[in-house]
């Protein structure tokens, strides 16, 4: 399919180029999809998904590929891009200001460093029901609505690092924010009151809270594709999500304007 146009026709030229037939656009097999973002031979992003499948570090990933691990990273972050952008609320977050920082601009997909700041600091919601968890983004809610809500209203908040996570909310189970240095440093704790996420019970948050502590150093800009990577895994979890991220990685990055 051609990139530009959608067209399935085209035709092959030299060097692995494509020419779209109707367009006259020239490709190469990978254009415009999120698997011609790292660099990577088809056959390299086989073998770096089937360890991402299996919740390799970046560290492993570039130790197993003989590759460098800023190359490994990039590629980590470019499948986590695809999974935000299959996700249910995806397109609506790559499109909004938080997805430019993240990467989408201009379809790009070209984030800036994992440590440089956020311009503003995301607010997501944790929505259980049965078997499935929706992680929504709540461009409307900023850190210190969450701060003003545990001061003067008594929402239970509680930290595991720089992520702080909240009671039960209107209809979400939590709430939950990452490298607010103002949560951090005022957020009140609530006598006797432990969120309900606390990580004793069942459900997604003892299972997101495991492997976030795995995830050495959760930045800022980090978090929210780590917890969308976290809300995908956890609702494939009785699945292989190998396929998955084949399809997603082969996929089209969404043209944004």
């Amino acid at each position: 399919m051609c990139p530009r146009c959608g067209t399935g026709k085209a035709y092959v030229l030299a060097e692995g180029r494509v020419r779209c037939a109707s367009c006259r656009y020239t490709f190469h097999a990978l254009s415009g999809r999120f698997a011609g973002l790292a660099g990577l031979t088809p056959r390299q992003w086989l073998r770096l998904l089937v360890l991402f499948a299996a919740d390799e570090t970046a560290h492993a990933m570039a130790a197993a590929l003989g590759m460098a691990y800023n190359t490994a990273y990039k590629a980590a972050t470019v499948v986590r891009l695809s999974i935000l952008a299959a996700s249910l609320d995806g397109l609506e977050i790559l499109k909004s200001p938080l997805g430019a920082e993240l990467g989408s601009a201009a379809r790009a997909m070209r984030p800036d460093g994992p440590e440089a700041p956020l311009a503003a600091i995301p607010v997501f919601g944790i929505l259980e029901r049965g078997d499935m968890v929706f992680i929504d983004y709540l461009p409307t809610l900023a850190p210190q609505d969450l701060l003003h809500f545990n001061r003067n209203f008594s929402l239970p908040l509680s930290r595991l690092g720089s992520i702080v996570y909240s009671d039960r909310y209107l209809r979400y189970d939590a709430l939950v924010a990452c490298g607010s240095e103002l949560l951090n440093r005022r957020l009140v704790e609530v006598a006797g009151r432990a969120p309900e996420v606390d990580p004793r019970q069942a459900g997604f948050w003892p299972y997101a809270r495991e492997r976030l502590i795995r995830f050495h150093g959760v930045t800022a800009r980090k978090f929210p594709l780590y917890l969308k990577e976290l809300e995908f895994r956890y609702n494939h979890r009785d699945q292989d999500i190998l396929p998955i991220l084949l399809a997603n990685i082969a996929s089209l990055v969404p043209d944004l304007n």
